[in-house]
């Protein structure tokens, strides 16, 4: 047993971890950080993996991931061959579902985590997501609010530097924006036609951050500079120890992903951020005579109320524009396609009441010939509602490559799911049509819609028969890749894991800080949440710590 003691332990570096390492090595503290998978570095980025899709469906880059060990992977909606190599080996991660229900687990494995393919666009949240029972009825507030949040948005969005505008949408608070993001040409007239004709809808740029030219996250960066911060990577951590008589974590056990070997590591406090699944999954596995069902699971909370974002694609085109244009707002990347596009808040008011959900997507982006049509593309987020059965768990008959259980996900939609998603698809429908618009597919976990010349229809024939085949597996839940809930935070013990500052209930000297602490699910996506949240809560941790509430 390793005899360093370090005042924090922070497993997983992606969004969540990033951002912790950097705030507790700023206060000083000696940090471990464990990360699962390999780092990574200007090697990892090669701009020769840059290459046009062969057809617009790309089903041989998605046959040979699936054939490379990645069945799972491939099916991600925007999969390419070019970031294969930042999703994990499905053959050595496993997972089970309810037969028949699958859910779509996306995840990385490495320095950065899934920072490095996410799609760069952090939005803010508001009480209409924080206090989603006190305006429907439905759900459960979080123990905290939009205002609590606020500073914690703004200093994440000055340190990292977005580009974006200052919309005064009312659904869509703005943000500290470093420099302006663009439309193009074809989305300023869609803009102009739905703001038109639905004022209460407002289309507006993505708010993103541009890639990171040194490749590793910059709060990882800074961290690393601190000397305050020790990084193992390969380090697949199976549990957290605590001790038999506190019942607070003083470290954890973890297992060389290369060579198999186990190594235990002390800290006075931990920090959990390996994304929501995989933060439930080792939880559970930390069961000990003081925590006989889980670290964190005294009332049975652990793993339950796990929830992902209602998701709809769509793709067609736009009467409205021809051709297609560059978007210069961001410097270009080598390796990177360039950020950009439209995002379309919640709204509606009157007898429907307000549409948890919203739409991303773009306008004149894709290379389209100067006299055809601008190709258009959209996604949908909806709300999804918070359950005790809809859980993660474990599934000890199936073990992964380093003998761990696997989780077994259960995550349904119920009857106000399936009616909001059939609104979600049915609005957007009616939108894209009567500004001019033709859409060619729209498709959900409900199953796939053609129209008009249907989907991708410049492709192959076998390349269309395989979209349609593997559509229900490709579009299901899971496939908004925004999963949370799990460890829900909140203001009673006995109906949440953790407390409003993230602490765990049974184990306050651990904090669980990515999106498995989330009540609800939201509409946007979670990143710009998890960082505010973290940098909160690390916070309070280092407070209680060095006021001497904690043993090493």
């Amino acid at each position: 047993m390793s005899q360093t003691v370090y005042d924090a332990l922070v497993i997983g570096s992606g969004a969540a971890g990033s951002f912790a390492v950097k705030e507790l090595t700023a206060q000083g503290l000696s940090v471990l950080l464990l990360e699962a998978g390999p780092a990574v570095g200007p090697k990892d980025f090669d701009p020769s993996r840059k290459k046009p899709p062969a057809s617009a469906i790309n089903i041989w880059e998605r046959a040979r991931a699936t054939i490379k060990g990645q069945p799972i992977q491939a099916r991600a909606a925007f999969f390419t061959e070019r970031f294969s190599h930042f999703f994990v080996n499905d053959r050595k991660n496993p997972y089970t579902t309810p037969k028949n229900e699958p859910f779509l687990w996306i995840r990385g494995r490495q320095g950065g985590g899934r920072l490095h393919s996410f799609g760069r666009v952090l939005l803010r949240w508001t009480d209409e997501d924080f206090k989603i029972r006190s305006r429907t009825g439905k759900g459960v507030d979080w123990p905290i609010s939009y205002e609590e949040m606020t500073p914690f948005y703004d200093e994440v969005e000055t340190y990292l530097g977005l580009y974006g505008n200052k919309d005064n949408a009312p659904t869509l608070p703005d943000g500290v924006y470093a420099k302006p993001a663009s439309l193009t040409p074809a989305e300023e007239t869609f803009k102009g036609a739905v703001e038109s004709r639905w004022p209460e809808r407002r289309v507006v740029s993505w708010r993103y951050i541009a890639p990171d030219a040194e490749r590793v996250p910059r709060p990882l960066r800074e961290a690393l500079a601190s000397r305050h911060l020790t990084v193992q990577y390969d380090a697949v951590v199976r549990r957290i120890v605590t001790d038999e008589k506190t019942g607070h974590a003083t470290g954890a056990e973890y297992i060389d992903r290369n060579t198999g070997e186990v190594s235990t590591v002390r800290a006075a406090t931990v920090v959990v951020a390996a994304s929501p699944i995989e933060s439930v999954r080792l939880l559970l596995n930390s069961a000990s005579a003081k925590h006989p069902n889980g670290l964190g699971n005294s009332a049975d909370m652990l793993g339950r109320y796990f929830m992902d974002q209602l998701p709809c694609l769509a793709f067609g085109s736009f009467a409205g524009a021809k051709g297609w244009a560059m978007d210069e707002s961001a410097p270009t990347d080598p390796f990177y396609n360039p950020s950009g596009g439209i995002f379309i808040p919640r709204f509606g008011e009157g007898d429907r009441g307000r549409g948890d959900f919203d739409y991303q997507g773009s306008v004149g982006r894709a290379p389209t010939p100067s006299d055809e049509d601008s190709r258009l593309a959209f996604f949908g987020f909806g709300r999804m509602l918070p359950y005790a059965d809809n859980r993660i768990t474990l599934d000890r008959r199936r073990k992964d490559a380093w003998n761990i259980p696997v989780p077994h996900i259960r995550c349904l939609m119920q009857a106000d799911e399936h009616a909001l998603l059939r609104q979600q698809e049915e609005t957007l429908i009616t939108m894209i049509k009567e500004v001019g618009g033709d859409l060619e597919f729209i498709g959900s976990p409900t199953g796939l819609k053609e129209m008009g010349r249907g989907a991708f229809p410049d492709a192959s024939r076998f390349s269309r028969f395989m979209f349609r085949k593997w559509f229900r597996k490709t579009m299901c839940m899971g496939a908004a890749i925004h999963e949370t809930g799990g460890a829900r935070m909140g203001k009673v013990r006995g109906d949440s894991v953790l407390n409003p500052y993230n602490q765990v209930w049974d184990a306050p000297n651990v904090i669980v800080t990515d999106a498995s602490s989330f009540p609800g699910s939201g509409v946007a996506g979670t990143t710009l949440t998890v960082m505010g949240l973290t940098l909160r809560a690390c916070r309070n941790l280092v407070a209680q710590y060095k006021a001497g509430h904690f043993e090493a």
